[in-house]
């Protein structure tokens, strides 16, 4: 069969047009800054909790009473 026809799409044709650089205002550069700033913030303290391991230590647990 020539090319184009029969099963499925040429992808040569399928691409997505890129998207435009868009300009952003005062707005929405403070919030990307914002939001940045807080995954940093996210980061360091999950490295500081990262190491401690589990809150629960296990001697806890599900306790029994003891009593039949």
């Amino acid at each position: 069969m020539p090319s184009g026809q029969g099963s499925g799409t040429n992808p040569i044709h399928n691409k997505k047009p890129k998207k435009q650089a868009k300009e952003l205002d005062e707005d929405e550069v403070a919030y990307k800054a914002k939001q940045q700033a807080d995954k940093k913030a996210r980061e360091e303290m999950q490295k500081k909790a990262g190491g401690k391991g589990p809150m629960n230590t296990g001697s806890q647990g599900i306790k029994k009473s003891g009593k039949k």
